[in-house]
């Protein structure tokens, strides 16, 4: 019974996790999708679907090779690139896939999100990467997106949007979050010119110092 109640659990989480990118219009309408780790595959969301019509049983059980099992829904068309992140990265326990306004407007502009500012250390470097444009729910963009995030939890998708990774769904929704709160910074701030930029060593000390940040043992 327990079994069964963690992924009823699972699945409403990942349904949770959509509501907010609908809610805060973070992923406007039908846009982008959510996925959770979950045993030997991920919990992810069906394509097609308003976040606010998903019951648990929806959500799409699908193997990290594409399998799924019979009379399941669809998955997202982006499982692609959800797949190829957690078979690349074991750090990967959940990924948040957005739309938003600000890191769509950077990405049709193929630019990286530099060091303007020092929170973008949180993302895990120097810099927010812009990764190269190809098609969407291709494998090509799969790749793309997992050279982007190397020692990084967020990248932009270059013509398309954002996309950040978490050791929990929350964590990845944070993320998500935070890398549209900064492209809109940066934006504003190429409104007035280029802004300065702080040095890689000083980004390093602050990557370091994300780290340890936060109540010890939470």
């Amino acid at each position: 019974m327990a079994e069964v109640s963690d992924e009823a659990w699972a699945r409403q989480s990942v349904i949770d996790a959509g509501l907010d990118l609908e809610r805060t219009g973070l992923s406007p309408q039908r846009s982008g999708n959510v996925s959770l780790r979950w045993r030997d595959g991920m919990l992810i969301t069906p394509t097609g679907f308003a976040y606010h019509d998903l019951l648990p049983g929806d959500i799409v059980w699908m193997g990290l090779d594409g399998r799924v099992p019979e009379g399941s829904l669809a998955p997202s068309s982006e499982w692609h690139m959800h797949a190829a992140i957690y078979a690349a990265r074991a750090d990967a326990r959940a990924v948040v896939h957005a739309h938003s306004d600000y890191a769509v407007t950077l990405a049709v502009m193929k630019r990286d999100i530099p060091p303007f500012h020092y929170m973008v250390a949180l993302l895990g470097g120097r810099d927010i990467r812009c990764a190269p444009y190809a098609t969407f729910g291709s494998e090509e963009l799969g790749r793309h997106a997992v050279a982007a995030l190397q020692d990084r939890k967020a990248c932009l998708l270059a013509h398309h949007g954002q996309i950040a990774l978490g050791q929990s769904l929350d964590e990845a929704l944070k993320l998500a979050h935070e890398v549209e709160t900064l492209a809109g910074q940066y934006w504003r701030a190429l409104q007035i010119g280029e802004p300065d930029l702080l040095s890689d060593a000083e980004m390093a000390r602050v990557v370091e110092k994300f780290r340890t940040y936060g109540q010890p043992g939470r």
